[in-house]
């Protein structure tokens, strides 16, 4: 275990342990409101008396990758540490119910302070779910580092109006083979053959059963509570309280992580509520190696800061950002930088995209999306995804995606901050999608993607005008990128990216139980009285 925790270390790029000898205690019950006992490990310094402790409450288990990560490694750099396994997991009692975490959190809590060997503050440290179950209780703890997740997780999975359904079913493929032996060459499997062969068939409702043979209880209670005022979310909703925390926030993730535009949400939030959260925001998917090796190693800063007074770890400026194109990180004083202008580009009949208003007529353009043969998602941010930015050129070749590019550019653009869409779109079917990707094409034709979004429409929303055009606005997931000189701008608009957005069958049905697929004949406007657009947040 020495030699792994010496290579680990090194290659996370981890500052030197204070020692190799913990003291671990494995299996600790804690008993919850309930009754329900969940199990924890604790990790901590030989001799290290009463002390402030991290806590890390996981579903993935506590002896593996994450106990070792979040456990061994933090509590070898001077820490004590806590790994729970949340409810329903790996030896722990009860049922999983996802994201229900605040009530089990606060026992933890509860039972944490009591404890001979605990004294003082107690931090929460992690990604993903281990960030989401930190928001539950957040107003209890005195530090935080969640990574790559948010206070709410209703957003990620149907905030577009569609289901996020490669993410949906990687995950729970994840779930549930983690605690079965040869779980790695399962999951495998199932990410190449099971779930691909599942994305074309209908309806959605069964796709777990397809799928592991089985019902999975949460999936068929996702499902039934789509509304947004559901009940089940608002239990499991922590972000309205976000601006209330007044422990010190550090917030880490990627480009292209599913998390992204809610997790800039909530620093917003700690924002506009005076508080100095700091944030930083890499090229990295939710799963890349790089993303851990600096959630971890900038999240052990931050604990030892905030926990044990011991600051040389931690960044003096509140947002540091990679920005891709330049391949450079940026530390600025806020998130979007002070300064930073929005920039039109407007869409042109015959495919260019200029910074200039259209001021003669013309006809929309025009494209039919096609459910039976939906446009694919290439690249972007899924669960799992390890290639985020690719050439697009294939996708662009479609019949069924619009493309719209500048000329060669005279001079660098720095495009920082928010991007968002404004197009006109008539279609023949009341509902549908719209789906808007913006490329950076190089000298050599390559068309990499860079930001985009998806939106789904409803006979009533957007409204429609006399003619039947609406009004399409919404944001695309934020970015900081340099278009070179010599580089084009290039706007997709099509109607789709499965399956890391869920089809539209074009039919008005409930959309998880809708088997019908009926295309939809849709229309880009680009003229002087209903101008198509996309508008950057550029500095310099």
């Amino acid at each position: 275990m020495a030699l792994l925790s010496e290579i680990a270390g090194r290659v996370l790029r981890l500052p030197a342990p204070a020692t190799r000898d913990l003291v671990v205690d494995r299996d600790v019950p804690v008993t919850m409101g309930d009754g329900v006992v969940l199990l924890a490990d604790r990790y901590a310094p030989p001799g290290l008396g009463p002390a402030p402790t991290v806590l890390v409450r996981s579903p993935y288990g506590r002896s593996g990758a994450f106990g070792f990560l979040f456990g061994r490694l933090v509590a070898e750099r001077g820490l004590q540490v806590v790994v729970q396994s949340i409810r329903g997991t790996f030896g722990s009692g009860g049922r999983f119910d996802p994201f229900n975490e605040r009530d089990d959190g606060l026992a933890t809590l509860r039972w944490l302070r009591r404890q001979p060997w605990h004294s003082g503050p107690v931090g929460a440290l992690g990604p993903s779910y281990m960030g989401i179950v930190q928001w539950a209780i957040a107003d209890e703890l005195d530090a935080m580092a969640p990574s790559v997740t948010a206070s709410q997780f209703r957003g990620m999975a149907y905030g577009s109006g569609s289901i996020a359904l490669d993410t949906t079913m990687s995950w729970m493929l994840l779930l549930q083979i983690q605690e079965r032996r040869l779980a790695p060459l399962l999951l495998a499997h199932g990410l190449r053959r099971t779930l691909p062969r599942l994305y074309d068939q209908a309806p959605i409702a069964d796709m777990d059963e397809r799928a592991f043979g089985a019902q999975v209880p949460y999936f068929r209670e996702w499902i039934e509570q789509m509304a947004p005022d559901s009940p089940y979310w608002a239990a499991r909703d922590y972000s309205s309280s976000v601006g209330d925390v007044q422990a010190p926030v550090q917030l880490t993730s990627g480009w292209y992580d599913i998390f992204l535009p809610w997790l800039v949400e909530d620093f917003h939030a700690l924002r506009a509520a005076g508080h100095q959260p700091q944030l930083i925001i890499g090229p990295w998917t939710h799963t890349s190696a790089g993303m851990t090796g600096v959630s971890l190693r900038e999240g052990l800063g931050w604990m030892r800061a905030q926990l044990i007074g011991d600051a040389r770890m931690v960044r003096e400026t509140p947002v540091r950002v990679y920005v891709t194109g330049r391949r450079q990180w940026r530390d600025l004083p806020d998130w979007p930088p002070p300064g930073a202008g929005e920039h039109s580009l407007y869409l042109e009949a015959g495919g260019g995209l200029s910074i200039s208003a259209p001021t003669t007529a013309s006809e929309p353009s025009r494209f039919r999306y096609d459910p039976a043969r939906p446009t694919p998602a290439l690249g972007g941010a899924t669960l799992l995804e390890r290639k985020p930015v690719r050439d697009n050129r294939p996708l662009e070749a479609r019949d069924d995606v619009l493309t719209f590019t500048t000329a060669p550019l005279d001079a660098r653009l720095d495009a920082l901050g928010p991007a968002h869409a404004d197009i006109r779109l008539r279609s023949s079917r009341g509902d549908t999608d719209v789906f808007v990707r913006i490329c950076d094409v190089e000298p050599d034709g390559a068309s990499l993607n860079v930001c985009d979004a998806l939106i789904r429409l409803t006979p009533g929303e957007p409204p429609r005008d006399d003619d039947g055009v609406a009004v399409v606005r919404f944001e695309l997931w934020p970015t900081a990128h340099s278009f070179a000189r010599g580089h084009r701008v290039r706007v997709q608009v099509s109607s789709g990216a499965h399956p890391r957005y869920a089809r539209n069958p074009g039919t008005g049905e409930d959309p998880v139980r809708a088997t019908r697929l009926v295309p939809a004949d849709q229309e880009i406007f680009h003229d002087p009285e209903r101008p198509s657009s996309v508008k950057l947040s550029v500095v310099g």
